[in-house]
């Protein structure tokens, strides 16, 4: 977190240098600063900052690939002329704990089409989640399991 500051911190002092206060300015002194902060990382202690934006990227990167996947399938299943759907209301056990993390996962799967977290047990170990097609509620929980919940997991260990 510190270095995440330090690097906002460096986008502001350029923005100052430069006299010049765009959004474009600030986002290359960001740049700027992220590649003066990865040279002297290991001086500073900051290699974990770099890793898990890496790791929050294929998470980003991941999500709008699933989005885009699974908005396809919907699409295909509505203008189908024989919708077979078997919907249905499923139990997702967690293996994620802190509250942020089930929030997180809560939120990406309502977000992608065809599927929405209807509720979070009061222990926080289950989420229960509506799907337009339940034909196969263990393949969705896999897919979950070993998507989301797994890039969520590396991303902010």
């Amino acid at each position: 977190m510190t270095m995440l500051l330090l690097n906002l911190v460096l986008a502001i002092v350029w923005v100052a240098v430069t006299g010049s206060a765009s959004l474009h300015n600030l986002v290359f002194g960001f740049v700027i600063g992220a590649i003066s902060l990865a040279l002297v990382r290991h001086q500073v202690g900051g290699a974990g900052y770099f890793s898990r934006a890496r790791r929050i990227t294929a998470l980003i990167l991941a999500f709008l690939y699933d989005l885009m996947a699974s908005a396809w399938s919907v699409a295909k299943l509505v203008c189908s002329p024989r919708m077979e759907l078997k919907p249905g209301i499923f139990r997702f056990e967690l293996s994620l704990e802190r509250d942020f993390e089930i929030v997180l996962l809560a939120n990406m799967i309502t977000l992608t089409p065809g599927t929405l977290t209807v509720d979070v047990s009061d222990d926080k170990k289950y989420l229960f989640i509506h799907a337009i097609d339940c034909s196969d509620p263990d393949g969705i929980r896999r897919d979950i399991a070993n998507g989301f919940e797994r890039k969520i997991r590396e991303a902010f260990a």
